[in-house]
């Protein structure tokens, strides 16, 4: 059976379009930049999370991509908190850039192909300004260059607004200029002011507008046509708007494929943003929560839609990603003493059909817009039948034993494919991700390890005692705090959980005094 074809959604449209490249077998992609002015936040994360998903899925499908990604490393916003701090501006983007590609490493997002920087292409950038002038779409005003947007008819095809409705000033990032032709023109080139970075240029020295870099930059890298061109959807007006204004100014063959746009964050129902200061960075997040939990968690929402932030879906996320390690290591280890040994036999039917259609219903689901939801909900299916696997192959011998080693093989194999396209495989083994996991949950506890086997001893004490009330206390106290205590054979063992947001009367799936022959991989 062949793979379905890629189908998008294209903000351009409104409307989801089979995917065709304009040149067979390779993808080229544009996804607008943080402009690194402090650390990134996770609308950030979310932004470039979902075009890291895009960017594995498709490679899997076997195309060669060419992925530029950019840093607005000179802007309004960067000059203003350099003055404050009496820090060079390119200094602070600097320091705040590397900041980000370590959050980026972080949440096991690819580096694009490339990640050029607004201050190493002034050149190119002001090429495509003398081009917009030669056109006839910009003009001149005492060292400004604006670009006029009364001369080109198509403006606003994208967001969809009218001219009416569009504010003065593009977009916020500068001040209104009652010089201007329209009050919906754009800069293109601003004249240099006192304690701002400049540059010469042919209207006298000065530095980019917002907008015109990502143009610029997009086009020296993919040429003036290219496949995809991504990023947040507040940035369809006015960013992505202008930028295919100028483009298209500048050259009348430019052209972008696909518009795609995610989602926000938000919090409280508000979107999450740095100007609106109700946001939390990555590094806040991350210092709680293992980064494949918030990866996880902003791949639990489709990648259009907007989510809202809570530590409670984090908690939900984190024990997901708890459950397919614990999973994938119960696994390994199921397999090790059979590791040199090769079988004749099949993968059981049952096994070989449920792999079939988890591959089948993957490719369905990715191939429809990224659906990584429903990705992730159909990867409990193989997950639950290792953990049954694993069980059964501690009771078989001889052939039904080699079955389930081939099925259990095929499983791990399957499962670790698809974790991995979706991003969520570190090069670490699955027990040292289980650590970590166990290392967050601690330190959201606000207990040490040695304090928790303190409470397993002092509950073992009191179950010998027969003093059920004092056992059952201790382990609802953990479980409150997002600590489970499993009961298992070789004596207790502790693994995160998501805790309750109410405390109820008993921790549900959990009753280990009545039910000590609970496993650990049955609690996800």
């Amino acid at each position: 059976m062949g793979k379905p074809e890629l189908v998008l959604f294209s903000s351009m449209t409104k409307q989801k379009e089979v995917f065709k490249p304009l040149v067979e077998g390779k993808v080229s992609m544009y996804v607008c930049g943080v402009t690194p002015y402090d650390f990134s936040h996770i609308g950030h994360a979310r932004a470039y999370v979902a075009f890291d998903v895009l960017y594995r899925y498709l490679k899997h499908l076997g195309y060669e991509v060419k992925y530029v990604r950019n840093f607005t490393d000179i802007d309004d916003k960067i000059i203003k908190r350099a003055n404050e701090a009496g820090e060079d501006p390119l200094a602070l983007s600097g320091r705040f850039s590397k900041e980000f590609l370590n959050d980026m490493a972080e949440l096991q997002c690819l580096p694009p192909t490339h990640e050029p920087r607004v201050s190493d292409h002034i050149d190119h950038i002001k090429d495509m300004i003398t081009k917009i002038i030669d056109n006839g779409h910009a003009y001149t005003l005492d060292g400004d260059v604006y670009f006029s947007v009364d001369s080109f008819p198509d403006y606003c095809r994208l967001s969809g607004r009218k001219l009416d409705d569009n504010r003065a000033g593009g977009g916020g990032r500068v001040s209104v200029d009652l010089r201007k032709r329209n009050p919906a023109d754009f800069a293109l080139w601003k004249s240099a002011k006192p304690g701002e970075p400049s540059w010469e240029s042919p209207w006298g020295p000065g530095r980019p507008g917002w907008h015109i870099e990502c143009s610029a930059m997009s086009s020296h890298y993919l040429s003036h046509a290219f496949d995809i061109h991504g990023g947040g959807k507040d940035l369809i007006f006015p960013h992505h708007e202008n930028e295919l204004a100028q483009s298209r100014a500048a050259n009348s063959e430019s052209n972008v494929n696909y518009w795609m746009h995610n989602g926000f964050v938000n919090k409280d129902n508000q979107k999450m943003s740095k100007s609106d200061d109700n946001f939390f960075t990555i590094q806040d997040i991350i210092a709680k929560y293992h980064p494949l939990a918030l990866r996880f968690f902003l791949m639990r929402t489709h990648y259009r839609a907007d989510v809202n932030y809570s530590d409670r879906q984090l908690d939900t996320a984190s024990d997901r990603v708890f459950y397919i390690f614990q999973t994938l290591h119960d696994c390994a280890m199921a397999l090790l003493p059979f590791c040199e040994e090769s079988f004749q036999c099949r993968v059981p039917d049952e096994t070989q059909k449920l792999i079939n259609k988890f591959h089948v219903d993957f490719l369905a689901s990715m191939s429809d817009d990224l659906h990584t939801t429903a990705v992730l909900d159909d990867l409990m299916d193989p997950l639950k039948a290792i953990n049954s696997s694993v069980k059964d192959l501690k009771k078989s011998k001889g052939k039904r034993q080699q079955q389930l080693i081939q099925g259990l093989r095929a499983l791990e194999e399957e499962v670790k494919d698809v974790v991995s396209i979706l991003g969520l495989m570190p090069s670490s083994l699955p027990a040292e991700v289980l650590r970590q996991l166990k290392e967050k949950a601690l330190k959201r506890a606000g207990l040490l390890e040695e304090q928790v086997m303190q409470q397993i001893e002092q509950r073992a004490l009191a179950r010998k005692n027969k003093q059920f009330e004092i056992s059952d206390a201790i382990r609802k106290e953990l479980y409150a705090k997002g600590i489970a205590l499993m009961d298992e054979p070789q004596g207790t063992v502790w693994r995160p959980c998501e805790p309750p947001e109410i405390q109820p009367e008993e921790p549900p799936e959990i009753q280990l005094e009545e039910h000590p022959e609970i496993q650990q991989n049955e609690i996800h």
